[in-house]
């Protein structure tokens, strides 16, 4: 047998084995909150995404930019030890103000990074909802410099 049907063999094995343990879901929020896909301020759209529960202003770590000199290009860091069991991000620089919902399994740890797009200075707000049902956040005022330039 050769190294590679040997690899192969061995981790459609593993695969097979750990496979049935994770269990792995996404909730299509496009489809089930259509409403908070629309709203242009993050106040309505996280009342369309999580209803109107009050929002605790701890538990989730939000790194990014004070000034950001592309706005095509903003790196975000959200960290949380929280039981989250969805994460999302708005911002009121764009028409609409929900960026992104992740769907977190259990006893993932939360320690994402990507990016977006901003097409002004505007706060990036993050909530978290808790298995328990207790919405938490934070939020971080973005600068946005005209065309890149930084100036």
């Amino acid at each position: 047998m050769d190294r590679r049907k040997f690899l192969g063999i061995g981790l459609a094995a593993f695969a097979a084995i750990v496979a049935p343990v994770a269990e792995l879901n996404a909730i299509d929020f496009r489809a089930t909150k259509p409403k908070a896909w629309e709203a242009e301020k993050s106040t309505q759209a996280i009342k369309e995404l999580y209803g109107s529960g009050g929002l605790k202003k701890s538990g989730i770590k939000m790194t990014a930019p004070k000034l950001a000199e592309n706005g095509g290009s903003i790196p975000i860091n959200i960290k949380s030890d929280l039981d989250l069991e969805s994460i999302a991000v708005f911002q009121d620089a764009n028409p609409r103000s929900l960026t992104a919902v992740f769907t977190i399994p259990k006893n993932a740890i939360i320690d994402y990074d990507f990016r977006i797009k901003m097409r002004q200075t505007a706060f990036v707000t993050i909530v978290g909802k808790t298995r328990a049902g207790v919405l938490h956040s934070t939020s971080k005022e973005i600068d946005v410099s005209i065309g890149g330039c930084g100036g």
